[in-house]
């Protein structure tokens, strides 16, 4: 690493060593005999009740947002609670990040969903992939952003529809309270002409701005000593909630640092566990 970037990530990793990932769960493994460490999870107090003060501030959200836009009348609860916590329960700042959210859906996935045959281009970088769950039961993708190369036939707005279609995916396997996925960033392969940095930017402000409090964790691994250039075009576009989420694992811990909190049975076959990988588009 070089410069300032050492601290940054030594900061991301140790941010995330208390195993910080906002959902407010425990989880209890029992193993027996003849049975996977994963039937066996049990997700014990975990965030799927709206407290009387959510509840305040999801009505008083509601009536200001319903006012400009009466299609926020289908926003569930859970998702209005979503906007609330990505800007500190301000009513205000919720309610504008939730307007500019409902305005973009409409304009950018007019038929509420994106369509494989809508991302040719990207589909065919074969670069990610979705199976399995961690032990908070929050699913999986793998990205392999040495399979990345810049759009030239679809543009960026094709990578966006691809990052949608990603991340609508991985909402959908989701669930209220349980609403966090995990994110493994492979940078196997890594170099100059897979640092795209206007479309990370643009997947960074889709996640930010769209799907406020999804990510539970992004795992970094097998990171090239050229990535740290483009980290820090990056990190200024990461919001101080996204960064304590992001941790770097170091390849000689590859393994043992995912089986903490993947099972064996969850984790992805190129990492040492049993896990097959499905390409997104397919899952």
């Amino acid at each position: 690493m070089e410069g300032k970037i050492e601290p940054v990530a030594k900061e991301l990793h140790d941010n995330n060593t208390n195993n910080s990932n906002g959902l407010h769960c425990e989880t209890k493994l029992k193993q027996q005999e003849g049975k996977s460490a994963t039937q066996e999870i049990q997700l014990l107090h975990c965030d799927d009740t709206i407290s009387e003060q959510d509840k305040k501030k999801i009505s008083n959200l509601r009536a200001v947002v319903e006012k400009q836009d009466p299609s926020s009348k289908e926003v569930d609860d859970f998702a209005i609670r979503r906007f609330l916590r990505a800007r500190d329960l301000d009513v205000d700042k919720a309610s504008a990040m939730l307007l500019k959210y409902l305005k973009w859906r409409r304009s950018f996935v007019p038929n509420g969903f994106i369509s494989p045959s809508e991302i040719p281009n990207e589909i065919e970088h074969n670069k990610m992939f979705l199976q399995g769950v961690d032990k908070l039961g929050r699913p999986i993708a793998v990205v392999f952003g040495g399979r990345h190369m810049q759009n030239k036939l679809g543009g960026l707005d094709e990578f966006k529809r691809f990052v949608v279609l990603a991340l609508d995916k991985l909402c959908s396997r989701t669930s209220p309270g349980r609403e966090k996925f995990v994110v493994i960033g492979d940078l196997k392969g890594f170099g100059y002409s897979n640092s795209d940095a206007r479309a990370y930017i643009g997947a960074l402000s889709i996640l930010q701005d769209c799907y406020p409090e999804r990510l539970g964790r992004l795992i970094v691994v097998h990171v090239p000593y050229l990535f740290w250039t483009l980290w820090k075009i990056l990190y200024p576009f990461i919001d101080n909630n996204t960064k304590k989420k992001i941790s770097f694992v170091e390849n000689k811990r590859l393994t043992e640092t995912l089986l903490q909190d993947i099972d064996e049975s969850q984790l992805p076959e190129i990492y040492g566990g049993k896990m097959p990988l499905v390409p997104i588009h397919e899952a």
